[in-house]
């Protein structure tokens, strides 16, 4: 039996808190939505007692954004669950349930978040944003790079702007989170690498989902690229290192490979005899390898201008040959050094000490190595080929500071033409 009530113009503009012409509007088309049969279908499938309450409260749900009831109480577990419709990027009606919460502020907070991310509407949580960040370029990143990126945002981002919408952070609250992790004492490299993931998830937010502006960039990056420090050996400072290498041996080779190609840690721990053109003194970068989760993972390398075929000195080839000799029968498909970074950074570190050189990273022999082409003259086009970089200015950039040191030449071969 459908229950009769009562509902004044004073009740909705008490409970609402609206004039009374603007009360009586929202009363008298309520009423007529309510006596509508599928809001009686609602009514009688949810069992929704009929009175002055409930009716405010649907009331409420209309006036505020459209009538939708949509988290219930699970009687047998005593837990809220939601139940509702959403579209997805096809188009298409999806049906979503969700069951366990504790309150019904729970399961409808999970609704809101739920479409506002399927949506990808900016008032979406920032937690909720970088799920869908990693959904849009899972396709685009390495596993090891999503791996390491999702460390630091969960660890540096997620503590502080985890629970805020993305369109209401303001420049000044990214001045008080870099003030947070400067007060941490990281260095001012992993300074800038935490800044640039927040600056990556706003570009996002902006380029593809309109947010209106990026806070970042009102803001001073914090920290400092460390293109200005790079840390590298001169040819004398790795002759005395692998001098004292046992030549002919598997890290003899390493580091020889390392030096005279430049090319990157990964890219050495993928390669095989396979890659090497003995013929031809060429060496084919085509892959990378990485330890993830105790598992030996082989991907294409950091980027498509990664893919590269370079010179060796025909005395690395020999190098090459003889330590292939020595392993007669080896597998041409297999690793050629079946080691993890880690194992590497140790032995490195373990002929610093013998031979007493700077201390240096592995990557930093790469810098080593332009640093070598760039004090013979090499010209930086080549350089950028060699190394794999995407374009000339990422050359430039990282290592253009090492040229000035030439401009003596420039002056005294200027001198030398008068």
């Amino acid at each position: 039996m459908r229950t009769n009530y009562m509902m004044t113009v004073d009740d909705v503009m008490e409970e609402l808190g609206v004039k009374r012409s603007k009360a009586y509007s929202i009363l008298s088309s309520s009423m007529m939505n309510w006596q509508r049969k599928d809001m009686w279908q609602f009514v009688e499938r949810f069992h929704v007692p009929i009175g002055k309450q409930n009716f405010m409260d649907a009331l409420r749900e209309q006036y505020e954004g459209g009538f939708k009831m949509s988290a219930y109480k699970d009687k047998t577990q005593g837990t809220w669950y939601v139940s509702f419709r959403y579209i997805d990027w096809t188009g298409k009606k999806i049906q979503k349930l969700k069951r366990g919460f504790k309150t019904k502020k729970e399961a409808l907070n999970y609704e809101k978040e739920f479409i506002r991310k399927t949506a990808a509407d900016m008032k979406m949580e920032m937690n909720s944003f970088i799920q869908v960040y990693f959904e849009d370029k899972k396709n685009e990143l390495k596993e090891n790079s999503i791996r390491n990126k999702q460390h630091m945002m969960n660890k540096h981002i997620v503590p502080y702007f985890g629970t805020r919408k993305m369109n209401e952070i303001t420049p000044a609250e990214i001045i008080q989170w870099q003030n947070t992790i400067q007060e941490k004492g990281y260095s001012k490299t992993y300074e800038r690498m935490i800044q640039n993931q927040l600056n990556a998830l706003f570009n996002h937010a902006q380029k593809i989902y309109n947010l209106k502006e990026n806070p970042c960039k009102k803001v001073k990056k914090m920290g400092k690229s460390d293109a200005n420090k790079l840390e590298f050996w001169t040819k004398a400072e790795y002759d005395r290192f692998i001098a004292g290498v046992e030549p002919g041996s598997e890290d003899y080779l390493i580091f020889e490979i390392l030096f005279w190609t430049g090319i990157r840690e990964g890219e050495l721990l993928a390669l095989n005899l396979s890659d090497f053109d003995m013929g031809g003194n060429l060496l084919h970068i085509n892959k990378t390898y990485n330890r993830i989760r105790k598992r030996d993972v082989i991907d294409t390398p950091k980027t498509e201008n990664s893919v590269r075929t370079i010179d060796i000195p025909n005395f690395l080839k020999e190098e090459v040959q003889e330590y292939a000799k020595k392993h007669y029968g080896f597998p041409e498909d297999q690793r050629l050094f079946p080691i993890v970074a880690r194992t590497l950074q140790k032995r490195l570190k373990k002929y610093e000490a013998l031979t007493g050189v700077k201390p240096i990273r592995v990557h930093d022999i790469r810098h080593s190595h332009v640093a070598y082409l760039i004090y013979q003259g090499v010209e930086p086009l080549i350089i950028k080929e060699r190394l794999g970089h995407k374009d000339i200015q990422m050359t430039l950039n990282t290592y253009g500071h090492l040229y000035p040191s030439q401009q003596k030449k420039v002056a005294e071969m200027l001198d030398n033409k008068r």
